[in-house]
């Protein structure tokens, strides 16, 4: 039985997880806002970054937006299951959460720049939950790639968790750890919000509205003056 009664704000142990399938989930071969592949390999010197916010959807549309992105893909991450479909995600029983792949020029956009948009994109306090959605598919997380990408992660978190108690926020609960296996996601979940798929489809995403401090950690080389 996929769904049970089990508490779904709770991370599964390894034994309990669903066991997956070794069949990768087919993805579309271009990104249908960038024109870019989805999946690797990435041109030389794109670097990769993950993330959570909640639904993926906004998430994903959050990023490729910002000039300097290559390619975004929205999949699954953080948990145990492997190549798990999104009914598995969302029953609990995977304990991965709903995350963005992001392969980025950093000659162009720096990974603090990514750090920056994906504190402010939402709520990093709420635990198992972005808004009204619920479950440990929709916690906030930040997997590095790394060892810079961990430094930045953890400054970054600071300094945020800085100024949100500052404005009277609650605490940063975001996961930050090591990038484990990103499982893509169904091919319809893909650029949902695009504006040849659901341009006025459902987003929970909603930031604290506290400015993030740059200069967290990594950042863009200066442009080259030739």
């Amino acid at each position: 039985m996929l769904f049970s009664t089990r508490n779904k704000a709770t991370l599964p142990s390894a034994e309990s997880a669903l066991s997956g399938r070794d069949t990768t989930m087919p993805v579309p071969s271009v990104h249908t806002v960038l024109g870019t592949p989805l999946t690797p390999p990435f041109p030389e010197g794109i670097e990769v970054a993950y993330f959570g916010l909640g639904c993926f959807w906004g998430a994903e549309r959050a990023f490729w937006s910002l000039p300097g992105v290559y390619t975004t893909a929205v999949g699954y991450q953080g948990g145990t299951t492997p190549n798990p479909t999104y009914d598995e995600v969302c029953s609990g029983r995977t304990g991965h959460t709903e995350a963005v792949l992001v392969a980025f020029d950093p000659t162009k956009i720096s990974y603090d720049d990514l750090l920056k948009t994906f504190w402010e994109a939402h709520n990093p306090t709420q635990g198992m939950r972005q808004g009204n959605d619920t479950g440990t598919q929709y916690r906030s997380a930040i997997y590095t790639v790394g060892e810079e990408q961990a430094k930045a992660a953890d400054l970054s978190a600071r300094r945020y968790g800085d100024a949100l108690a500052r404005a009277g926020k609650g605490e940063i609960t975001t996961e930050i750890a090591p990038a484990g296996p990103f499982y893509y996601a169904e091919d319809y979940h893909q650029q949902y919000l695009s504006e040849n798929k659901n341009p006025g489809g459902y987003c929970s995403m909603s930031g604290t509205g506290v400015s993030c401090p740059i200069g967290a950690g990594v950042s863009a080389p200066a442009a080259d003056a030739s």
